[in-house]
């Protein structure tokens, strides 16, 4: 007979009448297909479920079963921030038309190029782009000047080279030379490497570095300063990634003719103690200081106890010690237990749930109006969460992140940023909820010379917020740092 047949399954109902509905049952009574036939079974779910493991036959019952699979099929359709993660690709197979992909130890870097030249040879064809023919025309069109060096883009925490894609066009007829912006690894279209595969097999390198640690992106770019044949750059970095241009400063000083940190996701140290008040506080600690020998030679019984005194301090100081070791030796264990956890099956779940509940929340509160995140710009952002292996990779990277924090082989950055000789840029919004202005504004005065631009009604990317008075505020400052030298456009160009 056509139709659905249980392999030993039937079902008994246990009363006289279905708890369900109203329709009438004798007790022990078995339901067959006439019941299912008639959709008895089926306004009874609650004591006939359909088995998998049925056989269909006959026209009718296998258009249901499709339905069944489907509907299986779609239930088991999982999403994180609404990309689908049942079908997810090689990287390669989401590149636009002007992507490019080269190899650096082992990975394969996404990149893009905008050149100053074929830019002019398009701008015809730009014109109907009123918001970035507007830019440039008000901007470079109006000056001959051009700085004659290229430039290189570093995304922040989260985003990739789309965000960069208003501005790279403009960039261009400001620099008058090559913009480039590429994916740091676990972001965009950057192939996702399997870390511990890759750290165990290993490069020409006798230790090879984490492909998603801070000191990979900055090697990365060294290796595309390189890639575009100058002997100076300008390098711009945005929230997390002014890290990497810095700490790729102070990697290749001499490769770096300016810095533009946005938003920079940089911890900007408190103001110092002015000098005079040192001097001031030193004359009175060396007054009261003479004072107490005077009164020690003046007073055996003061001497004891100021004896006694310091050996209670020195004991004091022992104690805080052996305290302050045992906090760095737990903060160390701490800091790896969590990198073990982040690496584990456990952390990967965490990471896709945080950005299914809050990747594109988080996104639209980067902006000052969060309408301005349109779903265009959206899908921008969460477009790499369909290549494959991000989530892992996203917990490597945060693992990473957090070795680095602990590692202590060099000095604090605070430290360092008042070794910084090169002109800076910062530039930040007044309205920035993820990296706060005044951040920026100390930051401005950790570096010596810094200039510091708020740009108004703005949040955490005036780069994308605030096109045009953005690249204003680039060229401006390149102007005022290299307009009256001849030597930086001489020098480094290559178009």
């Amino acid at each position: 007979m056509s139709g659905i047949v249980f392999h030993q399954q039937q079902v008994v109902f246990p009363s006289h009448q279905c708890k369900c509905c109203s329709v009438p049952r004798i007790k022990g009574e078995r339901v067959g297909f006439p019941y299912l036939q008639h959709g008895y079974a089926a306004s009874c779910p609650k004591f006939v479920k359909l088995s998998p493991h049925a056989v269909v036959g006959g026209s009718g019952g296998a258009q249901y079963s499709e339905q069944w699979l489907d509907a299986r099929k779609k239930q088991k359709r999982e999403k994180i921030a609404g990309i689908d993660q049942d079908e997810l690709l090689d990287p390669l197979l989401l590149a636009d038309a002007d992507s490019c992909f080269c190899e650096f130890r082992g990975v394969q870097i996404h990149h893009k190029v905008y050149d100053a030249e074929s830019q002019s040879n398009n701008a015809e064809s730009q014109s109907n782009n009123s918001s970035q023919s507007h830019t440039i025309s008000q901007v470079a069109h109006n000056s001959s000047w051009k700085l004659g060096l290229p430039m290189i883009l570093l995304h922040g925490f989260g985003a990739s080279v789309y965000s960069w894609s208003r501005v790279m066009k403009p960039l261009t007829e400001v620099t008058g030379s090559k913009v480039l912006a590429f994916d740091r690894p676990a972001f965009g279209l950057t192939s996702r490497v399997d870390a511990s595969t890759y750290l165990s097999t290993g490069t020409n390198d006798a230790k090879p570095l984490n492909p998603y640690s801070l000191a990979f992106s900055v090697l990365a770019t060294l290796h595309f300063i390189d890639f575009l044949a100058s002997e100076k750059i300008v390098l711009v970095g945005h929230s997390a990634g002014s890290l990497v241009a810095v700490d790729s400063y102070f990697e290749a000083p001499e490769c770096i003719e300016a810095l533009i940190l946005i938003s920079p996701a940089i911890f900007a140290p408190s103001a110092a103690q002015k000098p005079a008040e040192q001097d001031k506080a030193g004359r009175e600690n060396q007054t009261e200081g003479e004072i107490s020998n005077s009164n020690m030679l003046a007073k055996p019984f003061i001497k004891i106890f100021s004896i006694l005194l310091r050996c209670i301090t020195c004991i004091t100081q022992a104690i805080v010690q052996m305290t302050k070791g045992m906090t760095d030796m737990l903060n160390l264990m701490y800091k790896r237990t969590l990198s073990a956890i982040l690496r584990s099956a456990f952390g990967v779940m965490l990471i896709r749930v945080i950005i299914d509940k809050f990747g594109r929340a988080a996104v639209r509160s980067a902006w000052h109006d969060p309408n301005q995140a349109t779903e265009h710009v959206l899908n921008g952002y969460t477009k790499p969460l369909r290549a494959k292996g991000w989530d892992k990779a996203l917990a490597e990277f945060t693992a990473a992140t957090l070795a680095n924090a602990q590692s202590e082989s060099k000095s604090p950055m605070s430290k360092r940023l008042s070794e910084i000789s090169c002109p800076v840029l910062i530039i930040t919004g007044d309205n920035d909820r993820i990296v706060p202005s005044w951040n920026a504004k100390r930051l401005s005065q950790a570096i010596p010379g810094s200039c510091l631009e708020v740009i108004k009604n703005c949040g955490h990317l005036p780069h994308e917020e605030k096109v045009d008075e953005f690249v204003s505020i680039v060229y401006k400052f390149l102007h005022g740092a290299f307009g009256d030298q001849k030597e930086p456009s001489l020098q480094g160009a290559v178009v």
